[in-house]
């Protein structure tokens, strides 16, 4: 397959493709002798992989360590599954982060009642964080 194909065929970019070799996470593949890429199934499997990995928020460090890992099968899942415990952790921070912004945001932005943007609450709560600045002189 070129380059192309195998990116229809996992939903990536063409620089995507491109970068993940350049990180190591795909071997190179072969060039045809007008020096384009050829990709096999291995490829379109290790990129599927790397791309559903991605999906679900893995760094390329994790990738490549879940990767690493895959390719022995009789290792035991404990390093895999220290990996996931860290990304869960991380999500778990995330979704904290999410939820007080959300709060944040519910706070000052439930409806506003003034009449003229001068007297907006959301407005000047947007503008409160501009160091010397309130809405009535942002223009």
């Amino acid at each position: 397959m070129k380059i192309g194909d195998i990116a229809n065929r996992t939903g990536l970019k063409v620089e995507t493709i491109r970068f993940y070799e350049r990180e190591g996470l795909i071997d190179a593949p072969r060039r045809s002798d007008g020096n384009y890429r050829l990709y096999n199934h291995s490829h379109l499997d290790r990129l599927s992989f790397v791309k559903r990995s991605r999906d679900l928020g893995f760094t390329l460090d994790q990738v490549r360590d879940l990767l690493r890992l895959a390719e022995n099968t009789r290792n035991s899942c404990d390093e895999v599954d220290e990996i996931v415990a860290v990304h869960i952790r991380e999500i778990d921070r995330k979704l904290g982060d999410l939820a007080a912004l959300r709060d944040e945001v519910v706070r000052w932005g439930g409806g506003c009642d003034a009449n003229t943007i001068a007297n907006c609450k959301v407005i000047d709560a947007l503008s409160s964080g501009l160091p010397g600045q309130r809405a009535d002189a942002i223009t």
